[in-house]
């Protein structure tokens, strides 16, 4: 697992298999700032961070479907989900953009991303569902997945001082003592980390998801979780940009 190291004096952040392990010092730690870096301000996407080969209204490798273009089960899938109703009112956009290219999985994933995010009748409790997702952003390095969703943690009631934890990937013993970490909080933040980072679940955190949420609870947070590593790849292979005039919320080295 990713660990922090505390050492006394001086700090670096190195690169250990891809992920950032940031040595800090005690006044580094306690100024909220990873040693050895400047402190992280949000940058704003131009139009030269975008690469050549980007469509402009879709922001990815491949343009906007258009409904027109579409057989006649294409468009009955594109109507589920763009209507007044639904959250892509205004029209595709990221992600799901690109899975309208395949209409049978849009059909099947975006009922499934709605439950796992919302949960049955909206009733998922956004603080914690956002609280996870922030996590796997951190831990996939997803840019556009974290620049998405910090607001949305934020208007869901998550604590700027959690956001700091996930942000910089610092561990959850850190965070002893931080508003809003309760139990349930680290136990999400550690599951969705060991789901990521590490061969399977371990069995503490998983029975203190058990006792925490119960057996569907687990299924659901795993869901959730595999739901964003998903999108996630879905970012990657079709280099889904934020437009340019957007905020860069996550820190991370070279990349636009």
């Amino acid at each position: 697992m990713l660990r922090t190291l505390v050492i006394p004096s001086s700090a670096a952040l190195l690169a250990v298999g891809g992920l950032y392990v940031t040595l800090e010092t005690p006044a580094a730690r306690a100024a909220g700032e990873p040693a050895g870096q400047e402190p992280f301000a949000p940058r704003e996407v131009t139009p030269a961070d975008i690469p050549p080969d980007i469509q402009e209204d879709s922001w990815a490798r491949l343009p906007t479907v258009r409904r027109e273009t579409l057989d006649a089960e294409g468009r009955r899938v594109f109507d589920i989900i763009v209507n007044p109703d639904s959250r892509y009112a205004g029209g595709l956009r990221g992600p799901i953009g690109m899975w309208m290219y395949s209409p049978p999985m849009a059909e099947h994933l975006f009922p499934a991303s709605t439950y796992l995010r919302f949960g049955a009748d909206g009733a998922r409790d956004q603080r914690l569902a956002e609280l996870a997702i922030l996590t796997a952003a951190r831990s996939l390095d997803s840019q556009y997945e974290w620049s998405a969703h910090e607001g949305l943690g934020r208007r869901a009631g998550l604590e700027e001082e959690i956001i700091d934890l996930l942000r910089y990937g610092r561990p959850v013993e850190d965070g002893e003592g931080l508003p809003g970490l309760g139990e349930a909080e680290r136990t999400i933040i550690q599951a969705t980390r060991e789901l990521i980072r590490e061969p399977k679940l371990s069995a503490e955190t998983f029975e203190a998801a058990r006792r925490l949420f119960g057996n569907q609870g687990i299924v659901d947070l795993v869901g959730l979780v595999g739901h964003y590593t998903l999108v996630n790849y879905t970012l990657k292979a079709f280099d889904v940009q934020r437009p340019p005039g957007s905020q860069l919320l996550l820190p991370l080295p070279d990349q636009p």
